[in-house]
């Protein structure tokens, strides 16, 4: 399936969905605009002929979405005075562009080569998500001497600083990505749009070579189905005031409602197969709030895909 960025107006907006829907497509992610709605979609590789023609019938903009359906965590080791978190922001904010739900994790550890050191609870908090994007500065040596923080970290990193370095320098990181280290403005010159833009092509590949990864063996059932026949089966969480009630990863997704009250509701989600959410997930604590983690079980766990 094709995961795509739609952008049109308020008032046809919903002709798109109804369609992505009609499709077998999964609504991903709406945000309602004053003028407009973005949306990210997931739509049958077969079908883009139709989400096409739709989107220039209702005036609106398709773009890809390389990076949804994946949850990052955007760490800043440093928030001194010294080290303002503007680059942290548009990091941020530019993989969302991309598709991606990403949350900013601040660590507000000092000086690199003394207290580079995480917390059991942190370790466990940037764990939650698919793949981490570390923030650092514009001293090579420091940045070297961060690299004790990546130690229990088991999803992927890739790291962003300042100089230019390779990747064996920063041992533990997939990937190296220079030039983006601490500016005192915004990231908006067209050279350090380039540099974000290679920053998505490196997360691109790494979330890539997640799921392929996971094909080896397959969910025993998908995070986009599993959202939608929660947000069917319990239509109160998509009322939640959080943003994104449900935010999806590689293999679960993230939902936003307190777990004492929700698990065994989500647990007994029953699909049309007859099979019912705690045959093919499991649900923990987040570290993030009073959240749910759901994780789907792959197929040599279950037994079957469906």
């Amino acid at each position: 399936m094709e995961p795509l960025i739609y952008q049109g107006g308020i008032y046809k907006h919903e002709q798109m969905i109804e369609l992505v829907e009609d499709l077998g497509g999964y609504i991903l992610q709406k945000n309602v605009l004053q003028l407009d709605v973005i949306a990210v979609m997931l739509v049958p590789n077969a079908d883009l002929p139709l989400i096409e023609a739709k989107s220039k019938e209702l005036l609106g903009k398709l773009t890809k979405a390389p990076l949804a359906g994946a949850e990052i965590a955007v760490v800043t080791p440093t928030l001194a005075y010294q080290h303002l978190p503007h680059l942290a922001c548009d990091l941020a904010e530019y993989l969302r562009r991309a598709g991606s739900k990403t949350n900013m994790i601040g660590l507000a550890r000092g000086v690199g080569k003394r207290v580079a050191q995480l917390k059991a609870a942190e370790i466990d908090l940037i764990n939650e998500h698919d793949c981490a994007v570390f923030t650092y500065g514009n001293f090579r040596e420091c940045i070297k001497e961060k690299t004790k923080l990546f130690r229990d970290i088991e999803i992927p990193i890739i790291v962003t600083g300042g100089p230019t370095m390779e990747v064996s320098e920063v041992p533990g990181c997939v990937d190296y990505i220079g030039g983006l280290g601490r500016v005192m403005h915004r990231t908006r010159q067209k050279d350090e749009l380039a540099i974000l833009d290679k920053l998505v092509d490196a997360t691109g590949k790494v979330l890539d070579q997640r799921r392929e990864e996971l094909d080896k063996d397959p969910l025993s059932v998908s995070p986009p189905r599993v959202m939608h026949e929660i947000e069917k089966q319990i239509p109160d969480i998509p009322e939640s005031l959080s943003p994104t009630p449900i935010t999806l990863q590689l293999n679960g997704c993230r939902i936003k409602v307190p777990y004492d009250e929700y698990a065994d509701r989500i647990l007994n989600v029953k699909f049309d197969e007859g099979i019912y959410m705690r045959e093919v997930a499991k649900l923990y604590r987040s570290k993030m709030k009073d959240y749910i983690i759901l994780r789907i079980l792959p197929k040599s766990e279950t037994g079957f895909v469906i």
